[in-house]
């Protein structure tokens, strides 16, 4: 007979696991199922985020900064190194050993929360059943939920014409396992992976070029915050070639021959290593039997509602497998609602206070509207912003290049997006996400005292300047 479950989640990821904990902090007898497994063989639950995407590639992006300052920074500030070198295993080990203690932290705060964990790949049938296929090759498990969240993530999108290998052609995770630096690296897709693994593998010496096949540089991100940052990215000797599209790759005498098309026709370039970084698609391979009653959209993600229900009494879907940005964070706090939901308590995602983040150098954050958007939609704002090079903190750090942008309602003043491009825009925007949650106007903003030197003083600055008032720059 099948074990019975209040709660079955199918995914350990951002929003798989952190759904089963708050299931069982809410009371609910909880089931965790996971397939990843981790390089020892045993599992390692923390989903594509803790394994091979956000983790091991912010580990990699901080060793490799401090070998670019160490370079050529550091001069500046009275520092001499010579002969500067980088161990490419022990930079590899560190970023593992990050990876291994989050995962092992993941799996003991699972059974801290007595949740009940399955290594192994779930299938929900019809009725919320719940099929286990052990990862160990033993026999499968049948379970009974009155709930099931489906959190199964997302895989790399494959082009045609150009197929993984695993060590020529690679996706992100190859990307993160180099066992040198490569002469030449081409990236195909400039978006958020392709800028960030491309910038460690560029800072260790390797020279990389991407190709993105928009006209437009991070389309999604406000103009202007684009527009500087591509001027930074090539200061740094990014190659990053718009309006670019890859026909085909194939692996010739140990290179990796890549066909383009761009506005001068048709031509080939050799690179050592291709990372292809297109974008992600949910992933639903033998997650749903035929009778499970769970419908796909057409672009393949689960249809949900507004409060994650999908077309299946009982069965909800968090994360990247459904709408909405590809983000852990959006994940998790799905999650927490969800769980939140079951247990017959209120809950409510607010889509329109995510904060996105780019991990480079500078980092670039946005939360809601760009300025572009605005203009479509025929709003009616005002706009402030304040550049780092003016702040006192930034230039006696040496990171005086970027911006705060903020967007304000021009009759109520409610901020309506703010866009980041400098250091540390990943803790500074957490400021203006509140603010926004709260319904804030930049008038708030401006009347907070920040304290002095700090990066966050470019934040009080743009909202003084939407309203023509800012002290360091002329208004």
């Amino acid at each position: 007979m099948a074990e019975k479950f209040e709660v079955i989640i199918i995914g350990g990821g951002p929003g798989g696991y952190v759904a089963a904990i708050r299931a069982a902090q809410l009371g609910l007898k909880t089931a965790c199922i996971d397939m990843y497994v981790g390089k020892d063989g045993k599992a390692s639950p923390g989903g594509t985020c803790l394994n091979v995407g956000c983790i091991p590639s912010k580990a990699l992006l901080d060793s490799s900064k401090h070998f670019h300052h160490l370079q050529h920074d550091f001069g500046a500030h009275g520092i001499s190194v010579s002969d500067a070198g980088i161990d490419v295993a022990t930079m590899i080990a560190r970023k593992d050993g990050v990876v291994k203690k989050l995962t092992g932290g993941v799996s003991q705060l699972l059974k801290g929360n007595k949740v009940t964990f399955f290594h192994g790949k779930g299938q929900l049938k019809s009725g919320r059943q719940v099929e286990i296929t052990p990862a160990d090759g033993s026999a499968a498990v049948q379970l009974q939920a009155d709930h099931v969240i489906l959190a199964a993530g997302s895989v790399p999108i494959q082009i045609p014409n150009v197929e993984f290998d695993g060590e020529f052609i690679v996706d992100n995770v190859g990307a993160l396992e180099f066992e040198s630096v490569p002469e030449t690296l081409g990236v195909i897709g400039a978006g958020v992976i392709g800028l960030e693994l491309g910038s460690v593998w560029n800072r260790l010496g390797s020279k990389v070029t991407l190709l993105e096949a928009l006209p437009d540089f991070l389309a999604m991100a406000d103009r202007d915050v684009a527009r500087q940052a591509a001027r930074e990215f090539k200061k740094q000797k990014l190659d990053i070639r718009l309006g670019t599209l890859v026909k085909g790759a194939e692996v010739k005498k140990g290179k990796v021959e890549v066909i383009v098309e761009d506005g001068k026709g048709e031509s080939r370039q050799a690179f050592d290593r291709l990372l292809v970084s297109v974008g992600r698609k949910p992933y639903t391979e033998g997650l749903l039997a035929a009778d499970s009653g769970v419908r796909l959209n057409d672009r393949g993600q689960i249809e949900v509602n507004e409060q994650s229900k999908t077309t299946a009494p009982g069965v909800w879907a968090i994360g990247d497998c459904v709408r909405g940005p590809m983000l852990a964070h959006k994940a998790s706090e799905e999650g927490i609602a969800v769980a939140e939901l079951i247990a017959g308590k209120p809950a409510h995602i607010h889509f329109d206070t995510v904060p996105w983040v780019v991990y480079t150098d500078p980092e670039i954050a946005w939360v809601g509207k760009t300025e572009q958007e605005l203009e479509a939609a025929g709003v009616d704002y005002r706009s402030g912003s304040f550049p780092f090079a003016a702040n006192g903190r930034a230039l006696a750090g040496g990171q005086g290049s970027g911006l705060v942008k903020m967007l304000a309602d021009a009759e109520s003043d409610e901020i309506l997006g703010v866009h980041i491009f400098g250091a540390n825009a990943s803790e500074l925007i957490s400021e203006c996400v509140v603010a926004m949650e709260f319904q804030g106007s930049s008038e708030d903003l401006a009347r907070i005292v920040h304290a002095h030197p700090t990066l966050s003083e470019a934040v009080h600055e743009a909202a003084l300047h939407l309203d023509g008032r800012a002290i360091h720059r002329g208004n």
